[in-house]
């Protein structure tokens, strides 16, 4: 049985030549008997192009999470919620009020996050994290430990995956995501903090990508849109 999916729908670099790659970060979990969307990158027509390509129906999808309010990760709301607004939008309390209330007029349930909390069951949010923007990452707890997914990591990915391990109380099996250009002391953080698989993309940078594929080896997970990582 499957635990957790995840599949990449947005991301400056794609793994299939059908599948349009651009600037910005979007992902479809699937966790819990739940479809979540959690970002939706910079231009609504190539996500929804490329969710249609990996066979991917919005109308499936239930809950969006968004990490910040910038807008390659944000942008693509508007496009998704004239297919499905059938949905219940968490994002930081930060995000503008015209943005809250865009998804409001749309007909989906907006609700604001500020400090962590367990938005469904064994699905956690750090909260608002302070950095260059507030932001906020999510973890899911499995089997093999807890699954990180960040934006772009503002705070910082090591505080942000210190913060998820202190919310779900159990071991880091996977970060993925944004990790904005970390320095390679980041790797040994990694290390120490017991983070098993490292997947960094979008705003990671070509030279932090690099040094983790070569630190984590086996354990390191190339992304791109297409990817999908399946837990269970």
């Amino acid at each position: 049985m499957t635990e957790l999916s995840i599949v990449i729908v947005f991301d400056n670099k794609t793994l299939k030549s059908d599948l349009v790659p651009s600037w910005g970060f979007a992902c479809v979990v699937r966790f819990a008997g739940k479809t979540i969307l959690f970002d939706t990158g910079a231009d609504g027509a190539i996500l929804l192009d490329n969710m249609k390509k990996l066979n991917i129906n919005p109308e499936d999808i239930e809950v969006v999470a968004l990490s910040h309010a910038h807008w390659d990760h944000a942008n693509g709301l508007g496009s998704f919620l004239e297919l499905n607004s059938n949905v219940t939008v968490y994002l930081p309390q930060s995000f503008p009020q015209s943005y809250k209330e865009s998804v409001m007029h749309s007909g989906a349930v907006a609700k604001e996050i500020h400090r962590a909390e367990e938005l469904l069951s064994g699905m956690f949010t750090t909260g608002e994290m302070s950095g260059i923007i507030e932001e906020q990452a999510l973890a899911f707890k499995t089997s093999r430990g807890t699954v990180v997914i960040t934006g772009c990591a503002h705070p910082g990915i090591v505080e942000i995956v210190q913060a998820a391990k202190k919310i779900t109380a159990d071991s880091i099996y996977l970060a993925l995501g944004g990790f904005h250009f970390p320095k390679p002391e980041v790797v040994s953080s990694f290390r120490k903090m017991g983070v098993q698989k490292a997947a960094p993309c979008h705003c990671s940078g070509d030279e932090a990508i690099d040094f983790f594929r070569e630190a984590y080896g086996d354990d390191y997970i190339g992304i791109g849109v297409g990817k999908e990582i399946t837990i269970g």
